[in-house]
């Protein structure tokens, strides 16, 4: 089983990127690589769809509102993997400063463990940097 692992730091309030980004369907609110998704079956499941026009389906395993996480499969999708489970989740660190993470792990098909883990270390650092340049300077503490 393969591993992937993103985190950042950003001068916001835990409570602020949580409400950008806790929701199963927002995405599309700070992702601009995932434009569209719809929910079904009450909402534990998304249909996603990125730029080139291919579709990746999740199911929401985990929420804690809370704790401000949750994690996700992938039930279908354009990656060379299988058994892909992720968690994306927002913590208050020292001196009110948020550090949000997102990681997940799977089994590479057909790639070695080493290209599918730069595949989704790159989708995770790539997101999380828009989602720090969403907050920068936005005065929100």
């Amino acid at each position: 089983m393969a591993r992937a692992y993103a985190s950042t730091r950003m001068a916001a309030s835990p409570d602020a990127v949580w409400q950008l980004i806790g929701g199963f369907n927002s995405l599309p609110d700070w992702l601009p690589y995932i434009p569209g998704s719809e929910l079904s079956e009450g909402g534990r499941v998304r249909r996603l769809s990125n730029l080139a026009g291919e579709v990746i389906v999740e199911r929401l395993e985990a929420f804690d509102n809370t704790a401000r996480s949750y994690t996700y499969s992938i039930l279908q999708a354009p990656f060379p993997v299988t058994g892909y489970r992720a968690t994306l989740r927002v913590q208050e660190v020292e001196d009110g400063a948020t550090q949000v993470e997102w990681f997940g792990e799977f089994t590479p098909v057909g790639v070695s463990d080493e290209d599918a883990t730069k595949l989704f270390a790159g989708i995770y650092r790539d997101g999380l940097k828009t989602l720090a340049a969403s907050f920068a300077g936005s005065g929100e503490a």
